[in-house]
């Protein structure tokens, strides 16, 4: 298969992923993945079954929409600052951030790159690296409130109307 249909599969499925919720990831361990590099009738129909939900979607009117939301967390003491007002404000920020990175997971997905090194038989070296890429418009603050003593979280979310719009940017190309 091309690296242009690998690209528009997982664009597709990234965007099928985004339409069914957040809790896209509470059933990864009953998923079935295969090698990228082998090629079966299981994973034809699968890559067709991607095609026919990202046709769903697509086709999906505006009541089947989700709206987004995120949460992120910060705690105080660990910020840099001068004062603790700094402090605050610095967390607040930080918790901003974090949910920023929660929505870009929902919408653009994460890549995880890992690497394990067994020798006899046992593990030596477990590692793993998970990155996130993506642009996120249209979120709104819903709320920043201070949780505990030492902690902030903020919640963002993009509305039914922004995604609205973003799919149909993305029907256009």
């Amino acid at each position: 298969m091309s690296f242009i249909n690998h690209r528009n599969l997982l664009v597709g499925v990234t965007i099928c992923t985004l339409f069914l919720g957040t809790g896209c990831f509470q059933n990864i361990s009953k998923s079935h993945f295969l090698p990228t590099n082998s090629f079966s009738a299981k994973q034809i129909n699968s890559e067709s079954d991607g095609i026919v939900a990202l046709k769903e979607v697509f086709d999906s009117s505006v009541e089947k929409i989700p709206t987004l939301s995120a949460v992120g967390y910060a705690v105080i003491s660990s910020q840099p600052g001068r004062t603790d007002a700094q402090k605050r404000l610095m967390a607040i920020r930080s918790a901003r951030m974090a949910a920023m990175r929660e929505l870009a997971e929902q919408i653009h997905g994460i890549q995880v790159d890992s690497n394990t090194t067994v020798i006899d038989l046992m593990v030596q070296n477990d590692t793993f690296r998970a990155v996130v890429k993506g642009i996120i418009r249209g979120a709104k603050t819903v709320r920043i409130n201070p949780t505990g003593v030492d902690t902030y979280e903020t919640v963002l979310e993009i509305d039914k109307d922004m995604m609205l719009m973003m799919l149909k940017s993305a029907r256009r190309t």
